[in-house]
């Protein structure tokens, strides 16, 4: 199965020699796409938490659907942890379009090997 997507490529102009480029898709089967920020803390284990924040992963604007997410926490404790999942089907708003929730748990790293604990819910669609 084809769908058409629509959208622009960003070259990264490291003076490395790597380089990087970032796709950001504006259409997706000829409807417009959104995504949604999101933001929070960690279950606090082993004496301490992290807090995280990101940007989902774009999704088509006027259908039921859901959106892949992935960021890293902040440095704490010597460490970070990697987040990534996929939130739950879009929830309405009152005042009109709607959000998601997600939950999950982190990688596991550390001094003392372990993991966090993590729910929420987006922001209002971008």
């Amino acid at each position: 199965m084809e769908v058409p997507i629509q959208g622009y490529l960003v070259h990264s102009d490291n003076s490395d020699s790597s380089h990087s480029h970032k796709l950001y898709i504006t259409s997706w089967d000829g409807r417009p796409v959104h995504t949604h920020h999101f933001s929070g803390h960690t279950s606090f284990d082993v004496g301490h938490n992290h807090y995280y924040a990101g940007v989902t992963e774009p999704a088509p604007s006027g259908v039921q659907h859901v959106h892949n997410y992935m960021t890293r926490t902040s440095f704490n404790d010597g460490h970070i942890h990697s987040i990534s999942g996929t939130t739950g089907p879009a929830v309405p708003l009152p005042s009109g379009g709607h959000y998601h929730f997600f939950e999950g748990y982190t990688t596991v790293d550390g001094r003392v090997p372990h993991r966090h604990a993590y729910h929420g819910r987006t922001g209002n669609e971008d």
